[in-house]
């Protein structure tokens, strides 16, 4: 029974209306990422940050998942081996299609944290930096988001499913973010078979054995289809 280790990016939630990085005209083409996705940006402006992820967080939540989203669930559901995610996005939208095994390496967008502490709760829609942490009282709340320059979530157990996937696939995913531009290398090595579903060739095209290129909601259902079918 095979392993299967995902990992998606920004990529598979744009057909939900969720924009990239480089989306012009987006949200985030309103802003430098050193000033809203550092910690040196939220030690300068907190309440801009705050903003942003209002903002980001209000879309998330009325977003909803693509067909994309919803092949991967059916294969959760359905394949005999077992079906990991491990996802860049913080938008909540494997959870809302029915996926129970996702792993946010870059947090999500749903929570809270406290700078002072690391404790961790459910976010409310609107964040401000006069919000205290309810565990020790200190006005240090931030979003629950991995920024460029901190380490990502769960890394240990992440290199360790690598090493176990029979298949390794990436979605919608530019390869030039690490260290997730290194899994699908890491994956090969181990053994698994890998496989890119992207719109384009992401800039580390070579590491994969298989490439599948065209929308997210096209390409990943058909190859959840054939996936299914053995």
């Amino acid at each position: 029974m095979e392993k299967i280790v995902i990992l998606t990016g920004a990529g598979i939630s744009a057909e939900s209306g969720l924009g990239t990085f480089r989306d012009e005209g987006g949200l985030w083409a309103q802003h430098r990422i050193e000033d809203v996705a550092t910690p040196e940006g939220f030690a300068r402006d907190p309440a801009l940050v705050h903003r942003f992820y209002n903002t980001r967080r209000a879309q998330a939540v009325d977003a909803v998942p693509n067909a994309a989203h919803e092949a991967l669930a059916r294969l959760e559901a359905q394949h005999r081996g077992e079906v990991w995610i491990v996802t860049q996005n913080v938008d909540g939208l494997h959870e809302k299609a029915g996926n129970a095994n996702v792993m946010h390496m870059h947090g999500a967008l749903e929570g809270a944290l406290c700078a002072a502490c690391d404790h961790r709760w459910p976010a409310p829609l609107v964040m401000d930096p006069k919000d205290v942490c309810p565990s020790c009282g200190a006005p240090c709340t931030r979003p629950d988001i991995v920024w460029f320059g901190e380490v990502p979530y769960q890394m240990e157990r992440i290199w360790q499913l690598l090493e176990q996937a029979d298949v390794f696939a990436a979605i919608g995913t530019s390869g030039q973010v690490y260290p997730a531009a290194a899994f699908g290398q890491h994956a090969g090595r181990a053994g698994a078979h890998t496989v890119e579903l992207n719109m384009e060739a992401s800039v580390n095209v070579r590491d994969f054995a298989e490439t599948r290129h065209g929308p997210a909601s096209v390409v990943v259902p058909a190859w959840v289809d054939e996936v299914l079918a053995g």
